[in-house]
């Protein structure tokens, strides 16, 4: 088996606006699209946006704001497009007989986790996992945790057969969480379905897209993703459409031109990161840092663009009347947006 990092595997974000053992469902090809969903937010103050936002940049901290990574906590799936695009979930299956459950799906972490039937602050009015209603189901008696900026959920590793987009594997490690924080789950979300890499994972296992991937069951080395945006949208309902989640090959009708593959820049594969190679608002540009300190991440579990504090001034430096963030925005910049600035990244 060749090592993770030359390994060719791709993963593809398109936006629109409107014995573990791995294996595929009897088909051809060897792809399916997972759709997702997107569900609105309630009327918010303008109190409560500006707690939603010190939220947002807190988990986005959380992720990325150490200096070193931290361990974190073909087939299509239609996903739901979550509180204004904060976060999309779509379905799985897991266990004997088989139960779906919502899953947020991150490619910012690592792990998944399911809410257990045990929990219950955290855990109100969202479907839970109940270990004994699985025959498949194996308690690893091994203690899980992962942190969150909004909150964090704990319990135990075990494993069992998890479906998703015709794809199945078996003896997937995953954590069953007894202990959730209030407001981390909220229904019809049961639990998290972690994209990245093994590297960061919580739990040091092996993600569910890469025992799939490892054991070739893929048309192609590919993820992709097609995200609806309802951000600006007025009237919107309480669930949307939200696209779709494409695993094993890309659905060309979604986009034109050719897709420009880049290679992970690090060794071992954590987050799926790219090297930034400038910002420009008009005709200026950023000054970036050299090396690993321009790298971004692309992660569908957050809002948010966001960077080291320096070239963040700098970028609304260029913009026209922007000023910085106070109180519950400290850390945005905020911009009259009736001329949105003509803001370009370049990987």
């Amino acid at each position: 088996m060749r090592p993770l990092e030359s390994l060719p595997l791709a993963l593809a974000l398109l936006i629109s606006a409107s014995d573990t053992l791995a294996r595929a469902a009897p088909r051809a090809p060897r792809e399916l699209h997972v759709p997702l969903v997107r569900r609105a937010p309630a009327q918010r103050t303008a109190e409560e946006w500006g707690l939603w936002a010190k939220e947002q940049k807190n988990v986005l901290e959380v992720k990325y704001g150490g200096a070193q990574t931290q361990k974190r906590a073909s087939g299509m799936n239609l996903i739901v497009n979550q509180n204004a695009d904060s976060s999309y979930y779509g379905s799985i299956a897991i266990g004997t007989p088989a139960t779906a459950y919502n899953v947020i799906l991150d490619t910012g972490s690592s792990d998944l986790w399911l809410a257990d039937s045990a929990c219950t602050a955290g855990c109100n009015q969202i479907t839970t996992f109940n270990p004994d209603s699985s025959s498949s189901f194996n308690n690893l008696t091994t203690a899980f945790s992962i942190k969150y900026g909004s909150g964090e959920a704990s319990g135990v590793l075990g494993t069992d057969t998890v479906q998703m987009a015709g794809f199945q594997v078996n003896q997937q490690v995953f954590g069953v969480c007894s202990v959730v924080s209030s407001g981390l789950l909220t229904n019809p979300v049961s639990g998290l379905l972690g994209l990245a890499w093994q590297a960061i994972s919580s739990s040091g296992a092996t993600p569910f897209w890469q025992n799939l991937y490892e054991k070739n069951a893929w048309d192609q080395p590919v993820m992709a993703f097609q995200l609806t945006r309802f951000q600006n949208l007025t009237n919107v309902a309480a669930l949307e459409p939200g696209g779709t989640f494409t695993m094993g090959n890309v659905n060309t009708s979604l986009y034109t031109g050719n897709i420009d593959y880049q290679n992970i820049p690090i060794s071992t594969p954590t987050y799926w990161t790219l090297p930034l190679t400038n910002i420009t608002v008009g005709s200026s540009s950023v000054t970036l840092p050299s090396g690993s300190s321009s790298y971004a991440a692309i992660d569908t579990g957050t809002t948010l663009v966001g960077g080291p504090a320096a070239q963040i001034a700098a970028l609304f430096n260029l913009i026209p009347n922007s000023v910085a963030g106070t109180g519950n925005y400290e850390g945005y910049y905020i911009y009259r947006a009736w001329f949105p600035p003509a803001g370009k990244f370049v990987y």
